[in-house]
């Protein structure tokens, strides 16, 4: 695996060393020993996946409140998708900094999200489907999120939202004065 740092303090990328042959490949996309050898929380209480059936359907901003949070590492498996992040971490040089990758079925890159940061992302094909391993399990009086468009972040999407639920659409929006 490779692991690229990214504009968020870490944030990484993560992406797998194909070894191919005539039949295909093959990639270890996660290892509790490299995880743990990079500083990274490796653990895995839940897997998830969300599917999409449109294009331009966004999800989030998500995050759960302390002790709650959760490391998160998130791929997309069918499609693609634009992955945001925003660093909720009050001692982080990138607070309230976010950071966007396409993420897309054919690349089997993967961004790690550390405890204390939102994740969203908006479908940039129908079907669009992606798996995330959570390192803790969901607790939804814990659940809450950011909205968007939220003019404090200015987060640039690829593509305008369609497809946005009432959840998502009526989240506060900054200054952030409750999260720790």
């Amino acid at each position: 695996m490779r692991f690229t740092e990214t504009a968020l303090q870490g944030v990484l990328l993560v992406e797998p060393d194909k070894r191919a042959d005539e039949r295909g490949f093959f990639a270890r996309v996660w290892c509790q020993e490299v995880f743990e050898l990079r500083g990274l929380n490796p653990a895995v209480a839940q897997t998830n996946v969300g599917f999409s059936s449109r294009r331009g359907t966004l999800r989030g901003l998500h995050y759960q409140r302390a002790p709650h949070d959760e490391a998160k590492l998130v791929r997309c498996t069918r499609g693609a998708v634009y992955d945001v992040v925003v660093d909720l971490r009050r001692d982080s040089a990138t607070y309230l900094h976010w950071a966007g990758f396409e993420l897309a079925d054919d690349s089997h890159a993967a961004v790690y999200v550390p405890e204390g940061c939102a994740h969203g992302y908006l479908t940039l094909t129908d079907g669009a489907e992606i798996t995330y391993q959570a390192s803790r399990p969901y607790v939804p009086a814990a659940a809450t999120g950011l909205r968007y468009d939220d003019p404090a972040l200015g987060i640039r999407w690829l593509i305008e939202p369609q497809v946005i639920s009432t959840q998502d659409q009526s989240w506060p929006l900054l200054p952030l004065e409750a999260v720790a």
